[in-house]
């Protein structure tokens, strides 16, 4: 008897609405305004977690009201990546967006996981270590049961 396991991931594009004004782009990885964050469909997104994160990896030097993560509207999210809304992939995207992965992902065993695959209808499945090496996200504890 064969037990299959799916774990079913989804991505949110955040903008940083209360990113300082000379911060337009991705092009920090650091203080983007923008961000993907990869999470399971059965998880509980945190924002705070996020901006807690992003706040230590900038060393406190920007105060943490300069972090106010929402969800970027759909015509945004479009632009920046190429893809239509519920068909975004990390695959291909327009724009060099930084990946923000939740840390359960990077337990899950088997070490595999399905997101979407650039189509409304189309899933990627891959290695979490291979997706880590593709995209070199940050791993954040971002998400609760």
């Amino acid at each position: 008897m064969f037990m299959f396991i799916l774990y079913r991931c989804g991505y949110l594009i955040l903008v940083n609405t209360q990113a300082a004004s000379d911060i337009t782009d991705c092009s920090n990885r650091q203080n983007s305004k923008y961000y993907v964050v990869v999470v399971q469909y059965t998880a509980r997104f945190s924002a705070e977690s996020v901006k807690n994160f992003l706040y230590t990896l900038n060393n406190g030097k920007i105060p943490k009201k300069r972090f106010n993560l929402r969800l970027a509207p759909e015509e945004i999210s479009h632009e920046l990546t190429g893809f239509e809304h519920n068909g975004v992939t990390c695959v291909g995207m327009k724009t060099d967006i930084p990946v923000i992965l939740d840390e359960a992902i990077v337990k899950l065993q088997p070490d595999f996981f399905w997101l979407g695959g650039g189509e409304i209808d189309l899933k990627l499945g891959i290695g979490t270590s291979e997706f880590i090496n593709f995209t070199k996200p940050f791993i954040v504890n971002c998400s609760g049961s």
